[in-house]
């Protein structure tokens, strides 16, 4: 292999690390989605209507609250395991001033308690929906 064929592949590799496939989640094999029915209508009670700014905004500050693919570190509790699940939380979300949406996540009563009871590992976000983007991040 010439040295310029080297320095060019050493050169421009590393930029494909720059392009991220977005994480799909898991789908079901074929044969359990084939037995699935869905029914007619949805079922009226507990159903829920969510304007779509408001599933943008949480998706939005989910998405880094905590993103897809995330693992817990080797060794962690099953308490900590507990907080990497995204249905470990709580949503709630309220309007904002100039188009703004807040989005808090707190932890689900009786989730990740395993331990004793778990401090606040909620977050708060300020998310501009038009933008597409993030505006601040209040931690506890």
């Amino acid at each position: 292999m010439s040295r310029r064929l080297l320095l060019c592949l050493c050169l421009t590799l590393p930029a494909c690390g720059l392009f991220h496939r977005p994480l799909k989640p898991e789908r079901a094999p074929a044969d359990e989605a084939a037995r699935f029915t869905f029914p007619i209508d949805l079922p009226a009670d507990g159903r829920m209507r969510i304007p779509a700014d408001l599933a943008a905004a949480i998706s939005l500050a989910m998405d880094d609250f905590r993103p897809r693919g995330v693992k817990p570190h080797r060794g962690a509790t099953p308490d900590e395991v507990c907080l990497y699940q995204r249905e470990s939380f709580d949503v709630t979300v309220a309007p904002g001033p100039e188009g703004v949406i807040f989005v808090r996540f707190t932890v689900k009563d009786g989730a990740c308690d395993k331990d004793g009871p778990v401090a606040d590992m909620g977050s708060t976000y300020a998310v501009e929906v038009a933008k597409h983007r993030i505006l601040a991040i209040q931690r506890p």
